[in-house]
């Protein structure tokens, strides 16, 4: 039975600066390499981007070869190694979820060995990690085979015929998930969501909060705590209703505790008779100096910031939270519901930020997807997970019952 090494490595100019990882997939009885993987994941410190390239390197092994591979990891990041190898405590709650990240993918493979390497031994890894940042200060993205190619451009300014977006319409790059090249996942076809399930799923269904007068406005809407406009709450009763009748059976209702949401998740609540769980981790974007701004606002006042912003995932808002934190703790929340809820139907009741994100972490797509998603106030959306790891996505921006 062929079993595989894993290489990875990660590294952060300035830590945190400018950041970037490197994985390599070898045969473990030539060292024939299989899968390369790398990835520039903005400002971040050194390790945070060694534990990017542990999980590109996991995932990449699972593509390659599938549930329970045997595999030996080296990597030249001591905490790393010895974290993921049980022996010292992640007392860095910023590594939290990373760890957890790679723990659960380490258990859908065999792990035969957890092992320090000097960083002479890890230049594979490191040539990749370096490659993806020095392609990133060029503009560009990095590429299988050491090959670059034009990165993807941030937004366009909307033209007076396309409505500014809101910060709750328009959700820009972020690096929760990683989007390395790795063609022999593409090749292969799995995770594609045709074979038949494998157990019962743990759905998802995503429902936005209902219309606020900063969302009518197209404003920024982050931690202010909007209420819900009297459509608002017309919308949220909509889709209670909906909710509380079949197919639906819930057994769980998760809200974001900003008002907006709360106030959509307890009509859901008086109609289905579920107590409500608040989860901080569901909130919205920080916006900062920006909240209660439109996007023409904020342009003219702060136009060297929101290049840098749009730029990069890792560049918060002034005062505010990078796109980059909210995937992260978006993805903890979505790892606590899985483990909490397995095998049954949670109604998450969120906003654009957090339920892009989980659709796009469900679908393995690469940040770029984000531009392609458009939200409605009060939409739905379903996503199930199985246990073998494959996530489908079964609706998406579902607004039936407010027709």
């Amino acid at each position: 039975m062929t079993s595989y090494v894993i290489e990875a490595d990660g590294g952060s100019r300035g830590n945190p600066g400018p950041a970037g990882y490197g994985a390599v997939v070898m045969d473990a009885s030539d060292g024939q390499v299989l899968a390369e993987a790398a990835e520039a994941i903005g400002v971040a410190t050194n390790n945070v981007a060694e534990y990017r390239g542990l999980i590109a390197g996991l995932r990449s092994v699972l593509d390659l070869a599938g549930e329970g591979a045997a595999v030996a990891v080296r990597m030249d990041s001591k905490l790393v190694i010895e974290q993921m190898a049980g022996r010292w405590k992640i007392k860095n709650e910023g590594l939290r979820p990373l760890a957890l990240e790679a723990s659960k993918l380490a258990r859908r493979l065999r792990v035969t060995e957890w092992t320090w390497i000097p960083r002479a031994s890890n230049q594979h890894a490191d040539r990749l990690a370096n490659e993806a940042m020095d392609a990133a200060a060029k503009g560009l993205a990095w590429k299988a085979g050491g090959v670059q190619e034009t990165s993807v451009s941030p937004p366009s300014v909307p033209t007076p015929s396309v409505p500014a977006p809101s910060a709750e319409q328009t959700d820009l790059l972020d690096v929760s998930a990683p989007t390395a090249s790795v063609a022999t996942a593409q090749q292969r076809g799995q995770g594609t969501g045709w074979g038949p399930p494998t157990r019962v799923a743990t759905s998802l269904l995503l429902l936005r909060h209902g219309e606020t007068p900063l969302s009518v406005e197209r404003r920024f809407s982050g931690l202010g705590d909007a209420e819900l406009t009297a459509n608002g709450l017309a919308q949220a009763a909509a889709a209670a209703d909906r909710l509380s009748r079949d197919p639906y059976r819930l057994d769980a209702i998760v809200t974001s505790p900003l008002k907006r949401a709360r106030q959509t998740a307890e009509a859901v609540a008086q109609r289905t008779g579920l107590d409500i769980e608040t989860d901080e981790d569901l909130r919205e974007t920080d916006f900062g100096d920006w909240e209660g701004h439109t996007f023409t606002e904020v342009q003219r006042q702060w136009p060297e910031e929101l290049t840098r912003w749009l730029a990069d995932p890792g560049t918060p808002p002034p005062g505010g939270e990078s796109f980059a934190d909210v995937a992260r703790r978006v993805q903890g929340a979505a790892d606590r519901l899985l483990e909490r809820y397995e095998g049954r139907t949670v109604l998450v009741v969120s906003h654009v930020t957090p339920i892009k994100t989980l659709l796009r972490l469900a679908l393995m797509a690469p940040p770029e997807a984000l531009y392609r998603m458009h939200l409605d106030v009060a939409c739905l959306s379903l996503v199930e997970h199985y246990a073998d790891g494959r996530s489908v996505v079964k609706s998406f921006n579902d607004t039936a019952h407010l027709r």
